[in-house]
């Protein structure tokens, strides 16, 4: 009988954690990207972010998945659109204010494309 392997913590990748997180892995501090990150590690920055981890997410940069989500688009929309890197909250707000003729457009396409998703799973 083979006696039972001590648990490993589980680890990741910083860019990894980052993803998890909603940040921009460039944004985040030195050790941050030059480490590992343990499932209980990222529990903790959930639970209680540091200073540095609640000043990204409130102001960014933010990765393109959470500027698309703030827009209400798609990640498709705004490359269509030539919006290619990352974008600030101020950046993000300003961009809602003046309200594009692509943003308006864009945004009613993400729109259908729930209704669509919302028909499909309903059959």
């Amino acid at each position: 009988m083979t006696s039972p392997k001590p648990k490993t913590s589980q680890t990741m990748k910083p860019a990894t954690a980052a993803k998890k997180l909603g940040i921009l892995l460039s944004a985040t501090p030195a050790e941050f990207q030059e480490g590992v990150v343990s499932r209980n590690e990222l529990n903790a920055l959930q639970a209680e972010p540091p200073t540095w981890l609640a000043e990204l997410r409130r102001n960014g940069p933010h990765p393109k998945q959470v500027v698309a989500a703030k827009l209400g688009v798609s990640i498709s929309g705004l490359l269509r659109n030539g919006i290619t890197g990352p974008l600030t909250t101020a950046e993000i707000d300003e961009l809602k204010a003046r309200n594009p003729a692509w943003l308006e457009h864009e945004r009613s396409v993400q729109a259908e494309v729930r209704k669509e998703t919302q028909r499909l799973k309903q059959r």
